[in-house]
């Protein structure tokens, strides 16, 4: 049976005793992934910013994991701006430029109005 391990990066930690992500053999699940800037607690005061730090924190995890952007499944995007959907477009076909080729992908809005602007968790395989 496989072990399941945690996965940490120094671009963010959780205030509560949970993971980045966990991996179980090739399956890699995330929790929430925040829009801080790396390093910090600070969020940036523009969409895009925050978008673009969510961004980071994927491919630092997928990295910590042993994998890729060319591992993810499906990200799920949780915003409280249906303009989120056009923001989040830009870097998603950067790093998924292969329209055969992209992971699915959800975007929920929700009516918060809060910050963060957007967090989302993901879902990646990585075998090896």
């Amino acid at each position: 049976m496989a072990q399941r391990k945690s996965i940490e990066t120094s671009s963010f930690a959780h205030e509560n005793p949970i993971p980045v992500a966990s991996r179980m053999g090739p399956l890699l699940m995330s929790g929430v992934i925040p829009a801080f800037d790396a390093g910090t607690r600070n969020l940036p005061e523009k969409l895009e910013d925050q978008v673009a730090n969510l961004f980071v924190h994927i491919g630092n995890a997928l990295e910590a994991a042993g994998g890729g952007w060319e591992h993810v499944v499906k990200i799920t995007f949780f915003a409280n701006d249906p303009e989120a959907r056009g923001k989040i477009n830009p870097s998603w076909v950067e790093k998924f430029p292969d329209a055969d080729s992209r992971p699915a992908r959800h975007t929920q809005i929700t009516k918060d109005g809060g910050r963060p602007m957007i967090t989302c968790d993901f879902t990646a395989w990585i075998e090896g």
